[in-house]
């Protein structure tokens, strides 16, 4: 089998220009940007944070350093899924970097359902909008009051009547539904029933954010922290009324887009997690060998050395295993990338940290505070422990496909 993780040439280039832009014109923005989210209302852009944000934005477009994420398409840059996570690396360095270069979760998610099962109204509405970076969406799956690490028990009611759709129940953990540029919803719903068989019970339907029956209850805190302006919100929906032609693809066909739309998705947070772990790693070297203690610098004391060692193994194995998934995926067999998407899923988090924590360790007090970006990259490295599927999930994905190497029996 001749596997490749080689970037193409013309694509390297591109890379570098990308990394310039992060380490020149993003970074040096980044502090400044987070202050302004506790000036007035948190959920609204300071002008100052909406003027920094569009315009790092404008620059990347204006470059043509945009839509990396549409990999093997004629609409982006054509890059391989392999190409795409030295992109997502870089671009997870930074919290503002994804969204600068218009790969931000949810909405490549979102974007990629709308390209692919979308109506042409939907394209024109909602598709070319996300694609030019002027809105953002939230994809709503996660239901309180059921395990939705099994997405068979998603319960919240779709109701037939007449040329709607109504909507009853709640989700939580809506991400970047906060924004007040959240303008749709892809909702996961059922609207089958139990006589029917598990994966043919839910669908999919596109919502518009201000649809009324829409209450957003509260955001969701992550360890005190509300990621405010995105947010990761708790919606209750009351008799909303949606169009039928809303539902994608038809009644029952949930599953199937989601297969579709969370695969990617996964990935590219193991690309930006092993970015996050490799800027730990750089604060973590940077202070190792300025902060002095007992009079030597903190790089030659304890286990310092080894824990560095430790960590930059790590990162490099985590990059392979992502690597290789990615270039499973670029196979275009979506059951053989399936495993190694599991595998990365629970591997990259927990690398990244691991390597994040050491950091913080090696920053003592400040690590833990607001002085250093570690506390809140441990804080979102943490969630994904949980977003798109717990770890326990996973595990059992890349177990059963070990285990049926070995029996005829159903695992």
């Amino acid at each position: 089998m001749n596997m490749s993780f080689v970037l193409r040439e013309e694509n390297r280039a591109l890379l570098e220009r990308v990394r310039d832009m992060i380490r020149n014109e993003i970074m040096p923005l980044e502090e400044e940007y987070q202050a302004e989210i506790n000036k007035g209302d948190r959920w609204q852009y300071t002008e100052r944070q909406a003027e920094i944000l569009e315009g790092l934005k404008a620059k990347a477009k204006a470059a043509g350093l945009w839509n990396f994420w549409l990999t093997d398409s004629d609409k982006g840059f054509g890059l391989t899924t392999v190409e795409y996570a030295y992109f997502a690396e870089e671009m997870g360095k930074t919290p503002l970097g994804a969204e600068v270069f218009n790969c931000s979760a949810p909405d490549t998610g979102n974007m990629e359902v709308f390209e692919r099962y979308g109506t042409d109204k939907m394209k024109e509405q909602w598709l070319r909008p996300l694609l030019e970076g002027e809105i953002r969406s939230a994809y709503l799956m996660t239901e309180p009051d059921v395990a939705s690490s099994d997405a068979t028990n998603i319960s919240m009611s779709c109701v037939r009547d007449g040329d709607d759709y109504v909507l009853n129940g709640e989700k939580w953990w809506s991400s970047g539904a906060g924004d007040p540029r959240c303008k749709v919803y892809i909702v996961m719903v059922k609207t089958g029933g139990d006589d029917l068989p598990k994966h043919k019970r839910q669908s999919m339907i596109v919502v518009p954010a201000d649809t009324p029956g829409i209450e957003v209850l509260r955001p969701m805190e992550v360890y005190g922290h509300d990621d405010a302006p995105h947010g990761h919100m708790h919606i209750r929906f009351t008799d909303v009324r949606v169009p039928a032609e809303n539902i994608l693809l038809g009644e029952g066909r949930g599953f199937e887009i989601a297969q579709g739309r969370l695969g990617p998705g996964r990935i590219h947070h193991c690309m930006r997690a092993i970015g996050q772990a490799e800027m730990a790693l750089e604060q973590m070297c940077k202070r190792a060998l300025q902060r002095e203690a007992f009079g030597k610098k903190l790089a030659q004391l304890g286990a310092n050395f080894d824990i560095i060692a430790e960590c930059r193994m790590e990162i490099e194995m985590a990059r392979l295993l992502c690597l290789k998934a990615a270039w499973y995926m670029d196979q275009g067999d979506a059951r053989a990338a399936a495993p190694r998407i599991s595998q990365i899923k629970v591997v990259a988090p927990r690398v990244a940290l691991k390597v994040i924590d050491e950091a913080v360790q090696m920053f003592g007090g400040q690590g833990v505070s607001q002085d250093t970006p570690l506390a809140t990259a441990w804080t979102h490295v943490r969630t994904l422990r949980l977003a798109d599927g717990p770890d326990a999930v996973h595990r059992r994905q890349v177990a059963r496909a070990e285990l049926k190497k070995h029996t005829q029996e159903k695992i």
